[in-house]
């Protein structure tokens, strides 16, 4: 039986942050959006043919990422009853890792948009292997903390994840922008070769965490007949999840405001870019100030949940998101504002915020849970609302965009997301009562 509350387990567990944290940052948010754009916007136009189809460019990004994510969500939660059943989270979570890491460095061929194919499997099976493996990372969190210290222990994962990533993004950027340090390396060879940096550092310093976690925590009997009693275990969690009011609460309002989250982190740098028109360079030094002040953002919101209770704290984080979604669309020079400077200030109060509502919505779920030993499947559904929301989010705002020629229209769909999701968390209940309630 794992103790909970070891320090070295613990420690090892937030590395999964620090390792699979660049992939969100390098390929998600900073680098490959621009040099997916560049590269299927050379010949002058914003169009690009892929599988019969035309494609607005920006748009055929955030498709590829709902179609990912949307594969994750229908395979993702019968894995997880597999995995409780089977007693082999561990496994489950280092094939998607190992899948997401390959992936991150195929993209290193992907210098031509004769070869688009690569840039658009490549970025989809690495986002399958992100979101593969974290429902099972954050399945172990109720497993070796203490519920009185999972909003600490959610926030250091977190708080690693935004340094890692950020000084491998920082190590990328010198070989962009001092070429004659590496030997005149050309700038496209060079962002490149941070694609396959990110995928030789994600599946690295995951072998930290695989090192440490335990793979049968409550030593589960293996036996064979994975699927059908897979099955039977995430059917058993889904019953149980009807019957826990508060949970089911908590999970459907997370879906809505994780909903606008998402969506922002993946699209911003493609507003940056493709509606304001601002310089990469300007860009990618945005992305890093979000990161920075995302460390203390995770900090500072853990100790609101403190003061106030994880859900008031949530509820502080949502309001501020739903300013930034209005400030975002009046970033618009017809209202007299300076857009470079506007959006260099929502994008710290984005990282602000952005740590603290990742790290407080994992936590708060993990306390709400009921005793069990099933983690990895109640987090499959935890998960689920995350993926089908983002499939939802990103693909809302790439078909808005693409109907009406103009992101600030979609703007208005994310606001709408985080208004329904502070109405349905304030249906939770009071903060006394966020602990394991019974079933039933």
């Amino acid at each position: 039986m794992l103790k909970k509350g070891d320090r070295k387990i613990i420690r090892a567990w937030a590395m999964y942050d620090w390792a699979n944290s660049a992939y969100s940052l390098v390929i998600t948010s900073a680098l490959f959006p621009i040099y997916f754009h560049a590269i299927t916007t050379e010949g002058g136009g914003n169009t690009v043919r892929f599988l019969g189809r035309t494609f607005n460019s920006d748009s055929l990004q955030t498709y590829a990422l709902s179609a990912a994510f949307l594969i994750i969500a229908f395979i993702n939660p019968l894995l997880s009853s597999i995995a409780d059943y089977s007693g082999r989270k561990k496994r489950f979570m280092y094939f998607f890792c190992t899948l997401g890491s390959l992936a991150c460095a195929s993209l290193y061929f992907f210098d031509s948009i004769e070869v688009l194919w690569i840039g658009i499997l490549g970025s989809v099976f690495a986002a399958i292997g992100y979101a593969g493996s974290i429902v099972f990372y954050n399945a172990y969190l109720p497993e070796i903390a203490e519920p009185q210290d999972q909003d600490r222990v959610s926030a250091k994962g977190f708080a690693l994840g935004y340094i890692g990533s950020s000084l491998l993004l920082i190590f990328s950027l010198s070989m962009v922008l001092f070429p004659d340090v590496y030997g005149g390396i050309e700038k496209g060879t060079a962002i490149r070769l941070a694609f396959l940096l990110v995928g030789v550092w994600w599946f690295g310093f995951a072998q930290i965490t695989f090192y440490r976690l335990p793979d049968n925590v409550y030593g589960r009997p293996s036996s064979g007949h994975y699927l059908f009693n897979g099955y039977q275990e995430l059917r058993k969690v889904w019953n149980e999840l009807r019957h826990t009011a508060r949970l089911r609460t908590f999970l459907i309002s997370f879906f809505f405001y994780n909903m606008g989250v998402q969506t922002v982190m993946y699209v911003a740098t493609l507003f940056g870019d493709g509606e304001l028109h601002l310089p990469s360079e300007i860009l990618i030094a945005i992305i890093l100030i979000i990161q920075f002040v995302a460390i203390g953002g995770a900090y500072l919101f853990s100790r609101l949940s403190k003061k106030f209770g994880n859900l008031k704290a949530l509820a502080i984080s949502i309001v501020t998101w739903i300013g930034i979604c209005i400030g975002a669309w009046f970033c618009d020079k017809r209202f007299g504002v300076n857009e470079q400077n506007m959006f260099i200030g929502l994008a710290a109060v984005v990282g602000l915020v952005m740590g603290g509502i990742q790290s407080l919505s994992r936590s708060t779920y993990s306390k709400l849970l009921p005793e069990t030993i099933d983690h990895a499947s109640y987090f499959s559904f935890y998960d689920l609302c995350d993926k089908f929301g983002t499939v939802l989010g990103t693909f809302a705002f790439g078909y808005i965009n693409e109907l009406t020629g103009s992101m600030r229209n979609s703007i208005i769909v994310l606001a709408a997301f985080f208004v329904l999701g502070i109405l349905l968390l304030l249906r939770v209940g009071p903060q006394r009562q966020l602990a394991a309630e019974p079933v039933g």
